[in-house]
């Protein structure tokens, strides 16, 4: 297992700055194992997705009690509607997680929103495995 590839990956996947991919392609230059690498950048990303989610999820109470109501003036039936929009429509967004910009607050958003956790590791994981694949592939 490629560590330093790992937690690369893990990190950029947080609301933390960084990048994960021109580890890769240094490593993949340097003779490494395309699918050891692959597998090591995907674990760690997802890994840091699900930390991302799970801080939306554990923000859904303060959402609940605190921020919605008072500051941000949305009501529980709002936050609900949001969150049966999001479990019907916002899941296949899940597998452009990968994308900058919008891939860590769409992670934050799905634990805020309470997607289902299996749901959320498999379209994250596929489209994460994917993007590391398609760019390991390009570089062969």
């Amino acid at each position: 297992m490629d560590w330093s590839l790992f937690f690369a990956a893990m990190v950029s996947a947080t609301l933390l700055p960084g990048g994960s991919e021109a580890l890769l392609i240094y490593r993949l230059q340097q003779g490494g194992d395309a699918l050891a690498l692959v597998a090591a950048a995907t674990a760690g990303n997802v890994l840091g997705s699900l930390i991302t989610y799970g801080i939306g999820r554990l923000g859904n109470e303060a959402l609940h009690r605190h921020l919605a109501n008072r500051w941000l003036r949305i009501s529980d039936a709002q936050i609900r509607r949001a969150e049966q929009w999001f479990g019907r429509y916002g899941q296949p967004a899940l597998l452009f997680a990968w994308l900058p910009v919008v891939g860590d607050p769409l992670c934050l958003a799905a634990g805020l929103l309470k997607s289902r956790l299996a749901w959320f590791v498999t379209l994250v994981t596929l489209g994460k495995a994917g993007r590391y694949g398609l760019l390991a592939w390009s570089m062969s």
